[in-house]
C-alpha cells in the first residue's frame, strides 16, 4: 500500500461545507473563517467554527450575516463535511450549544459556533440507576434507546451482572463499563458503535513522512509496560475467592515487532502490577479484567503524534501506517485521537495522536 492522494484534480478545495438540519448552506460555508472539530477514543466528538459574520447586501452594502432569523441558531443540527469539496466526506454531526458573537473596532465582527455530537445528551444526563442481571450489551441498548441512538455492537454479552450507576453521567457510566472490557464507543450518524478495542478498525491510510505527513512525534516507553497483572476478589454469594493474571497481551492492534514486555524485560527488568481497586466476583471476570488492562498498557507502548494533509478519512479507530520515520517507528498505528483544522492561513489539515504495541526492528 502506498499513500492514496486527496483528490483527482491537481489543485482543489478543501474548505470545509456545511450543513444545517440536512441542507447544504452556501453563506455559512462561504463564511467560514476557521474550524476545528476534535475527537477522542471514548466517544463524543466537538466542534468549534469561527464564521464572518458580515455579508454583502446586493445594494452594495452589508449586513449582519446570522441574526435572530438566521437558520443558524441554538439547538440547530449542524453536519461538517471535509476534504475535496466536490466530494467531501462527513467528519462531524451534531447539535449546536452556543453562539457567542466577538466585535472589535478594525475588523469584521465574528461568530462563533460551538456544537455537540449525540453523546452531548448522555454527557448532560445524570442518572442513579441499577442493571439487575445484564450483559455489558443490554445496558449500552438501553441507554442508548433513552438517547434515541441506534446501537450497533459487538460482543459484550458477558458476564451477566449488576451494574450500578451512581450518580454519574451516561457518558461517563459507559465509558467506565466499557474500559473494564477494553471496549470502546463512538457515535457515526445516529448509530452508537460499541465493540472490543480489537474489533475496531474505521480504514485504513499510509502517511509518507514529508509527503502528506507534515510532521511527526514518536515515542516508545517503558514507564508503563508490564510483565504480568494480577486481579483478585470474592465472590459474596459462595465464598469463594477469585483471581486472574494476564501475562501477554490478547487484543494488541495493529503493527508488528518486539512487543513492550519484551523490550521491559531486555532493557530493564521483569515488573509485575496488582489491581486491588477492581471488584471482580468470578474467575471469568477477574482474568478478562487483568487482560483489558494489559492490552490497554501493552498498546500504548509506542506513540505518535502528527500533523499530516487534511484527510476526513483520519479518524479515531482508524489504522494509519507511517512510513519514511526510520525503521523502528515505522509500522501501523491505531488512531486515537484526532483534531480536524482549518483556516485561512494555513487551509485544511488534520492532527492525530496513535499508538502501536510494537517496536520495529
Amino acid at each position: 500500500m502506498s499513500e492514496a492522494t486527496l483528490s483527482q484534480s491537481a489543485i482543489y478545495s478543501a474548505r470545509p461545507t456545511v450543513r444545517i438540519a440536512g441542507e447544504a448552506d452556501a453563506r455559512i460555508t462561504q463564511l467560514v473563517v476557521a474550524m476545528r472539530m476534535e475527537e477522542h477514543e471514548g466517544g463524543m466528538s466537538s466542534l468549534e467554527m469561527r464564521l464572518c459574520n458580515l455579508a454583502p447586501t446586493t445594494d452594495g452594502g452589508a449586513e449582519l450575516a446570522f441574526d435572530s432569523r438566521s437558520n443558524l441558531k441554538l439547538g440547530a443540527d449542524i453536519a461538517i463535511y471535509a476534504g475535496d469539496s466536490a466530494a467531501p466526506r462527513e467528519i462531524f454531526r451534531g447539535t449546536v450549544t452556543a453562539l457567542e458573537l466577538d466585535f472589535k473596532i478594525g475588523s469584521r465582527p465574528e461568530l462563533t459556533v460551538l456544537a455537540e455530537d449525540a453523546l452531548g445528551a448522555a454527557r448532560r444526563a445524570r442518572n442513579s440507576r441499577l442493571y439487575t442481571d445484564k450483559a455489558p450489551a443490554e445496558v449500552v441498548r438501553a441507554i442508548a434507546a433513552d438517547l434515541g441512538l441506534r446501537p450497533v455492537i459487538t460482543g459484550l454479552d458477558g458476564p451477566v451482572a449488576t451494574w450500578a450507576q451512581l450518580n454519574e453521567s451516561d457518558l461517563s457510566f459507559l465509558r467506565r463499563l466499557l474500559g473494564r472490557f477494553d471496549a470502546d464507543l463512538q457515535i457515526v450518524g445516529d448509530e452508537l458503535q460499541v465493540s472490543p478495542r480489537s474489533e475496531v478498525s474505521r480504514g485504513s491510510i499510509e502517511l509518507a513522512l514529508f509527503g502528506q505527513l507534515a510532521r511527526v512525534r514518536v515515542i516508545a516507553d517503558l514507564a508503563d509496560q508490564v510483565s504480568s497483572i494480577t486481579t483478585r476478589g470474592w465472590h459474596a454469594g459462595n465464598g469463594v475467592s477469585v483471581k486472574g493474571e494476564a501475562t501477554a497481551g490478547t487484543h494488541l492492534g495493529p503493527g508488528s515487532g518486539r512487543d513492550g514486555k519484551a523490550a521491559l524485560e531486555d532493557a530493564l527488568a521483569s515488573r509485575s502490577e496488582h489491581l486491588g481497586h477492581m471488584a471482580v466476583a468470578t474467575d471469568e471476570e477477574a482474568q478478562a479484567v487483568a487482560e483489558a488492562a494489559f492490552d490497554l498498557r501493552a498498546r500504548r507502548f509506542v506513540r505518535a503524534e502528527g500533523t499530516a494533509e487534511g484527510n476526513a478519512q483520519l479518524r479515531v479507530g482508524a489504522h494509519v501506517t507511517l512510513t519514511g520515520i526510520s525503521a523502528q517507528f515505522d509500522n501501523t498505528y491505531y488512531v486515537a485521537r484526532a483534531c480536524h483544522l482549518y483556516d485561512l492561513q494555513q487551509g485544511y489539515r488534520t492532527d492525530f495522536s496513535a499508538e502501536c504495541a510494537f517496536l520495529g526492528n
